[in-house]
């Protein structure tokens, strides 16, 4: 065996494992299908910007001890995510705050709003939320709904919003206050000068190779012989072969754009929350690091139907699909000298802090006794 361990995915969570055991003197190697490190946090640089490839990363957090961990790889920026909504033309503050209400009902105080919604809430007959649609209108009330949530939910996840749980929705912040932070977050920002440079710094040892556009599955058996432990991020049920059948997930595409302008949108991310849009949103990189290029990058996202062999981004994390998970689950308890790990090893959607945050705990286990 050449390594202590072979890490498969050189996203945030393979990379932090890499760091950490190297810190300890463990020998690493890191294999990735893709041809760059990072995963999805990965900004490549066009036209002096820094473009998010996978899509909007905002790093956000409450833990400190977090926020100085990565602040050891990279300086951050003041970015604060205020994204705004365009339904059919119409612009809405997001997060759904008191700036929303007024635009929408001309209501001034939160008393105002507050009793807009209840009504709303009343007239609907909701007890006890079942279904997305539920949820969202016992939190925003039916108009917002309509406007707001319904068309990009169902765009993004593919399914009707009484198809969808509840708990996709409890995620949104719904403020009374003129607060377009959409974030409660203490720590917030962008990394001056885009996210690949974390990783890259975090790989950056003589004890770990990376080993670029390699597919784990072609040599799997090859791979395992390579080091005495594993760690994989890749998809759980495609490590054990689907034999419980193929977890489900949603996918996404980009379509990028050079503009000969300074300023497209005016705002990092714009949703687009109206049925009719085949997008969920435009995202406009500059702002991310208030750049004053000559030129600008956009970026349309579009939600897609996840088969094998896509590029799976969101679990769907229903009643049906953890029932498959909590089996591989129980089978990756049982496989030996294999760690599972991130967003597609656990089958959980996670946030930026929070693979990090699972990545730590993991380390801590693993050299408990060191």
């Amino acid at each position: 065996m050449s390594y202590d361990y072979l890490i498969v995915g050189a996203g945030l969570f393979g990379s932090t494992f890499a760091f950490e055991a190297a810190k300890r003197g463990k020998t690493v190697k890191v294999i990735d299908k893709r041809n760059h490190v990072a995963g999805n946090i990965y900004t490549e640089k066009i036209e002096g910007i820094n473009v998010h490839k996978y899509g909007a990363h905002i790093f956000h957090t409450n833990d400190k001890e977090i926020w100085d961990y990565v602040n050891q790889f990279v300086e951050f920026n003041r970015y604060t995510n205020s994204p705004i909504a365009n339904y059919n033309g119409e612009i809405y503050n997001m997060p759904f705050n008191m700036n929303t209400f007024n635009k929408l009902w001309g209501v001034v105080k939160p008393d105002e709003a507050k009793e807009k919604i209840n009504d709303q809430k009343a007239a609907f007959g909701i007890d006890k939320p079942k279904n997305l649609e539920e949820q969202a209108i016992s939190l925003v009330g039916t108009d917002i709904y309509q406007k707001l949530v319904k068309g990009y939910t169902e765009k993004q996840w593919g399914r009707k919003a009484t198809e969808l749980p509840a708990f996709i929705i409890k995620r949104l912040p719904v403020r009374f206050t003129y607060d377009n932070n959409y974030f409660n977050d203490r720590y917030q920002g962008i990394p001056i000068g885009g996210y690949t440079q974390i990783v890259e710094k975090m790989l950056n040892s003589d004890l770990i190779d990376v080993e670029l556009e390699k597919d784990f599955f072609e040599n799997k058996d090859e791979y395992l012989k390579d080091a005495k432990k594993i760690v994989y991020t890749g998809m759980i049920d495609q490590f054990f072969d689907y034999q419980y059948g193929a977890l489900e997930y949603r996918s996404l595409q980009f379509e990028n754009s050079v503009l000969d302008l300074d300023n497209y949108q005016g705002n990092a991310v714009v949703n687009y929350t109206d049925a009719e849009t085949p997008y969920t949103r435009i995202i406009e990189h500059k702002h991310f690091e208030f750049g004053n290029q000559s030129k600008t990058i956009i970026t349309k996202e579009y939600p897609r139907t996840w088969e094998i062999g896509n590029e799976p981004y969101y679990p769907m994390n229903d009643k049906q699909n953890n029932e498959v998970f909590n089996k591989y689950h129980e089978l990756a308890k049982r496989t030996p000298n294999v760690i599972f790990g991130g967003r597609l090893g656990m089958y959980k959607y996670y946030d930026m802090h929070q693979v990090i945050g699972a990545a730590i705990s993991v380390v801590n286990q693993e050299f408990k006794s060191n």
